[in-house]
């Protein structure tokens, strides 16, 4: 059964809109750098994965393990709680995962799709599950240290510690069940059959010093959708978007400029 997530809808009345899918242990505002150049010409949907959110204003958490179809089916079911037919859909890791799999099921409810440092297969599923055991027992905040190193750079770390200050407490906010379902679906997944079946236009956004999905996850991506087109960007790690802001906002602005002037 798919769940109703917490979600807002900002942005012109009218214009074209933009769902925005975050990582595994973040929220709506993993987004927050690209989301007022981004809401002056589009419509953003942006929504919580299942347990996911600030405290008090988190989505549902349901007994896991999920599987990214049940994670996709959610979206589903909050486009059509909104009566939007079709969006463009920009992902982040594990959204980008969510959003392979709505551009490949659900074709005619995605416009266009653009995905940042993410993967269609990221083994080993073993690690997947014993992260999800680790914050069953001893939460979220266990895994923030290792987490943090893995999503940004050294360099980063040490010149915005507050920044990363902020994303650590996405991380430690989440609910434990909903990163262990989610952890779960990513450990279970395997995307790479579906990729041929996307239709949609599609930008592939890589980040040099990513170590969870390294540029050749994007370029193996990029190669499987008919037409893709790839970017890397040089010296962020996995969260790119946040590290490197004006470069994702930049590319993706360019990616979605074709819904601007696209008969209704």
């Amino acid at each position: 059964m798919s769940e109703r997530l917490t979600a807002s809808l900002e942005g012109p009345d009218g214009a074209p809109v933009v769902a925005l899918g975050t990582s595994i242990g973040t929220n709506q505002g993993m987004w927050d750098r690209q989301a007022p150049a981004l809401r002056q010409r589009f419509r953003l949907l942006r929504f919580e994965m299942r347990g996911h959110g600030v405290p008090g204003a988190q989505s549902p958490a349901p007994l896991g393990p999920y599987s990214i179809a049940e994670l996709g089916t959610d979206v589903l079911t909050l486009l059509n709680a909104h009566d939007i037919d079709r969006v463009a859909y920009c992902g982040v890791s594990l959204g980008g995962m969510v959003g392979m799999w709505l551009a490949a099921s659900a074709p005619d409810r995605i416009s266009r799709l653009a995905l940042c440092c993410t993967s269609a297969y990221l083994p080993p599923a073993s690690m997947w599950s014993q992260r999800a055991a680790t914050v069953r027992s001893e939460g979220t905040a266990a895994l923030a240290d290792g987490v943090m190193a893995r999503w940004f750079t050294a360099a980063y770390v040490q010149r915005s510690p507050d920044s990363v200050a902020a994303v650590a407490a996405m991380l430690t906010d989440t609910d434990p069940e909903g990163y262990a379902g989610c952890a779960e679906a990513i450990g279970a997944m395997d995307l790479r059959f579906m990729l041929a079946a996307i239709t949609a236009p599609t930008l592939i956004i890589a980040a040099t010093e990513d170590p969870t999905s390294p540029p050749w996850h994007a370029a193996r991506i990029a190669s499987a959708i008919p037409g893709a087109c790839l970017t890397v960007v040089r010296g962020a790690a996995h969260l790119a978007n946040y590290e490197a802001p004006g470069r994702i906002t930049a590319a993706l602005q360019a990616h979605l400029a074709p819904l601007l002037s696209a008969t209704p």
